[in-house]
């Protein structure tokens, strides 16, 4: 087991507070900080942790600083000027951010870090709500292998992988590429399922079958029946998605890659927003094919 140690979380959102629960769990002494301060003392008092006004009181003293917010200038909010993260940590310390974030904030704040003599590592997750619990969680770093070794072990409590990636920012491109996987996936299986619908056929008898060949994946496991019912409530929403095929599309713009498909199934996620879904699960669209 890890050693315990000083750790701080930042973000108690639908990922970041269960993941903060199992760093406090796992025996380290947490500070947390919350956007919402109600939110960061119901959890302070149910998991003996210290709830800070703003990020750097959060951080002071910590070995380990966490991060999980909405987006880029989320992120900058709460590491830079003088309430951010990066103003309260000691020299020597870590910040680990698992924000779905763009590459050029991670690389950003390696430099903004490493002037402080700070270690920051890009690790953005994948796993859903349902990983953030139970702490299956899968990481994905970029930064500098002296960083990682030491902070991966605390980051265990709640990952069931983690690997480094490459320099600073692979962590966010590794995520984008599982983005861009995830979507042409949800919307394939979505067509498929309105089709055996629509055809006639008993829609999970099919997945039955077909689950045990070439077709089978993660989505067809988990979210197929519930597509098939029409129950969109299982954490991930779509307009989060829509934030990371952004920050995709807007690197693939740099890189000169292809997205075709991405930039499709962002749009068919556009459609499902103005049907006021929003913040249903990303599987919601066949919801557009249904109508």
């Amino acid at each position: 087991m890890t050693q315990s140690c000083d750790v701080a979380f930042i973000g108690l959102g639908v990922m970041g507070c269960p993941m903060a629960g199992h760093l406090a769990r796992a025996g380290h002494r947490l500070a947390i900080y919350n956007r919402t301060a109600a939110k960061a003392q119901r959890f302070a008092k149910e998991f003996a942790a210290r709830a800070a006004a703003t990020p750097a009181e959060a951080a002071a003293g910590a070995e380990f600083v966490f991060s999980c917010v909405g987006n880029d200038d989320d992120l900058r909010q709460v590491t830079l000027g003088e309430s951010g993260a990066f103003a309260g940590m000691r020299k020597g310390a870590i910040f680990a951010d698992h924000t779905t974030a763009s590459a050029k904030v991670a690389r950003e704040l390696f430099a903004a870090a490493r002037q402080r003599d700070l270690g920051f590592l890009d690790a953005p997750i994948s796993g859903g709500q349902a990983g953030a619990e139970k702490g299956q969680l899968t990481v994905m770093c970029g930064g500098e292998l002296e960083v990682f070794a030491r902070v991966e072990p605390v980051i265990a409590a709640y990952a069931k992988a983690c690997r480094l990636m490459g320099p600073a920012g692979a962590g966010q491109l590794t995520k984008m590429v599982n983005q861009i996987a995830i979507a042409g996936l949800i919307q394939s299986l979505s067509e498929a399922l309105n089709f055996a619908t629509r055809a006639g056929l008993d829609g999970m008898a099919v997945v039955d079958l077909i689950k045990n060949g070439a077709a089978q994946s993660w989505q067809m496991e988990n979210r197929s029946a519930t597509m098939l019912r029409a129950e969109f409530d299982h954490g991930f929403a779509v307009e989060w998605m829509r934030k990371d095929l952004s920050i995709c599309l807007e690197e693939a713009r740099r890189n000169g890659a292809e997205l075709p498909v991405a930039a499709l199934v962002d749009q068919f996620y556009a459609r499902i927003e103005q049907m006021g879904g929003a913040r249903w699960d990303t599987s919601s669209l066949i919801a557009a094919l249904k109508r």
